[in-house]
């Protein structure tokens, strides 16, 4: 059950960022013009890697 749960956490936490980063994206077009990159594909990486972790123990 727990497993479970931290499955769909991770999974939520993924989809959210993913959201986040679409949302974004004009932001960083315009940071990136002026110079400045935002991480923000740091943390979608580290929450897909999350997820592929936690989807391949099952």
């Amino acid at each position: 059950m727990a497993t479970r749960l931290y499955r769909g956490a991770v999974f939520a936490l993924y989809q959210l960022s993913l959201m986040l980063a679409i949302m974004l994206l004009p932001v960083a077009l315009v940071a990136r013009r002026a110079g400045i990159t935002l991480p923000i594909h740091r943390a979608v990486e580290r929450f897909g890697d999350a997820y592929e972790a936690t989807a391949d123990s099952r």
